[in-house]
């Protein structure tokens, strides 16, 4: 398949196999849960009522106050006392392949693709780190970051324009070891740059 260059109106020919996959909505669900999953701290952390400090003596007799008996303060039943279900500090990775992931990035870009929300151009860079020069280079390319949340993919971060962008709202930028599918649906438009369509198809295959 070949696909546009915005810059200069060449093209920039692609392999159907990495490029051109039918979309597995459950496959690319379960690798954005379990990414997501995986960045979750999951340090939460209750105690149970042998852990709640106090409660070591029964508050009151057992029969003649017309009370319920109540043997600790620190009962779940009671304000302060421990949890009965409580949460215990935990991993929510879930187990992805690296077969499945690299399958759901395939469909991602794939659908980016048909949907013309993933562009190319020949080289994306800014001369000094100042938002202006930035915004409207994208506003050449019709991706203003107003309404739209953009995504820049290069080989490697510059310096320039991770600065540059940094004050853009809706405007990321990522390299490609950097690139996940959650960063890839959450952004309106994805614009690489060709060594890093290149890098990604290696990465990919």
């Amino acid at each position: 398949m070949e696909l546009a260059l915005q810059n200069d109106g060449g093209s920039v020919e692609l392999a159907d196999a990495t490029f051109a996959r039918a979309f597995n909505e459950a496959l690319v669900h379960q690798v954005v849960v379990a990414y997501m999953a995986a960045g979750r701290s999951g340090t939460h952390a209750q105690k149970t009522r042998a852990e709640v400090r106090g409660g070591g003596r029964k508050p009151y007799r057992q029969k003649g106050t017309g009370r319920a008996r109540v043997g600790s303060t620190r009962s779940p039943l009671r304000r302060g006392g421990g949890r009965t279900f409580p949460a215990k500090p935990r991993s929510h990775a879930q187990k992805v392949n690296r077969k499945m992931y690299r399958g759901a990035m395939r469909c991602i870009i794939s659908e980016l693709i048909r949907q013309n929300r993933l562009l190319l151009t020949s080289e994306f860079s800014v001369d000094s780190p100042r938002t202006q020069p930035l915004a409207a280079k994208l506003a050449a390319l019709d991706l203003s970051p107003s309404p739209a949340k953009v995504l820049i993919v290069a080989t490697s971060v510059d310096e320039n324009l991770y600065l540059a962008a940094r004050n853009l709202r809706g405007v990321d930028v990522r390299d490609v070891p950097a690139l996940d599918p959650v960063s890839l649906l959450n952004h309106d438009k994805v614009l690489v740059t060709v060594e890093a369509i290149r890098a990604l198809e290696e990465a990919l295959s």
